[in-house]
């Protein structure tokens, strides 16, 4: 063992040597292959570049040099591209930091049964008069900086549950595909994290419209991931254990304090709200809210047909079956 997988438990340690091809023998020899790949992408800016850095990468692809090159360009790519999404990227950020507030993202205390960690979004605590989906999306992301340190979870990777109880149609209307588009090149594409699954319960119908429309740019792994379970919590809980969720979902544990992770991440100054200044992020955040357009994303899809959502019977959702494949 290196002193790079110190921080792994011998279970961890050997999960990465049977899942992701980890090899302490060549360790050193596989984040240098990466490494020298930097020079093929002079247009982009590789900030970090060191051992432990492209490490996590390599976790991320299963030890395929190229992959995990393609992804660390991915990563750094995307931030150049969106350079507005990462200024005053810290969690006092006063969007950033009411969105954590309000548990954008939140974090279960307890582990699933791979050791993933389990990560909690209630969607209808969006707030539009005080921070964007864009603040919620830096949210996420730098909670997943933070996260993805623990060598454990570079390993392990997490789990993602979404609440969709009484999210109102207002607000998904806010959830364009473009938007969507940024959200799923952020952490599909370009975040050395493994995602185990994602979970929606309670989805209302328009849920599954916005659904359909995003399948197409989700990758085949993705897809068999994601789990529509509706109102059915007991083939949530045939995938996680009721021992270890808050009552929300069923579970066995009390109410699920939105503040937690919050907590973790602004320490002292959770509870200061001295932070709104003249360069508060929130009005750019909204510019790039409206102004977002990924080109690879065809204009048809666009938007959603309000035929198309009208035509849908609201009662639709008790028919549809959870999509449960993990193959």
């Amino acid at each position: 063992m290196t002193h790079l997988q110190a921080g792994l438990s011998p279970e961890t340690l050997e999960k990465a040597r049977l899942e992701l091809n980890e090899n302490p023998d060549t360790l050193h020899q596989d984040i240098q292959e990466v490494r020298d790949m930097v020079i093929t992408r002079p247009d982009i800016g590789f900030l970090r570049t060191d051992d432990a850095f492209i490490l996590r990468f390599l976790r991320a692809r299963k030890f395929q040099h190229f992959e995990a090159f393609r992804l660390l360009a991915q990563y750094f790519e995307y931030r150049q591209q969106n350079l507005d999404m990462f200024k005053s990227f810290k969690a006092t950020d006063p969007g950033i930091k009411q969105a954590l507030k309000d548990g954008f993202p939140g974090g279960l205390a307890n582990l699933d049964h791979y050791g993933r960690k389990i990560l909690v979004l209630f969607a209808a605590n969006w707030d539009q008069s005080r921070y964007t989906l864009v603040d919620i999306l830096r949210a996420i992301l730098l909670s997943l900086e933070a996260m993805i340190e623990d060598p454990e979870l570079q390993v392990n990777g997490f789990v993602l549950i979404i609440d969709w109880s009484n999210f109102t149609f207002k607000q998904a209307s806010k959830l364009t595909p473009s938007m969507l588009r940024l959200a799923i090149e952020g952490l599909q594409d370009s975040f050395p994290a493994r995602f185990g699954g994602i979970h929606f319960v309670n989805q209302p119908w328009y849920i599954h419209a916005l659904y359909t429309v995003i399948r197409p740019f989700l990758k085949e792994k993705t897809r068999k991931r994601i789990f529509l379970h509706g109102n059915n919590l007991n083939s949530l809980h045939q995938l996680i254990h009721p021992e270890i969720l808050p009552s929300e979902f069923g579970g066995m544990l009390p109410p699920y304090d939105m503040g937690t992770w919050a907590r973790t991440l602004l320490d002292h100054e959770y509870d200061d709200d001295s932070e709104s200044n003249a360069d508060s992020y929130n009005t750019p955040a909204k510019d790039i809210e409206k102004d977002l357009s990924p080109k690879s994303m065809k204009r048809s899809q666009s938007v959603v047909d309000p035929g198309v959502l009208k035509r849908m019977d609201k009662n639709e959702e008790e028919n549809m079956q959870p999509l449960l494949s993990l193959d």
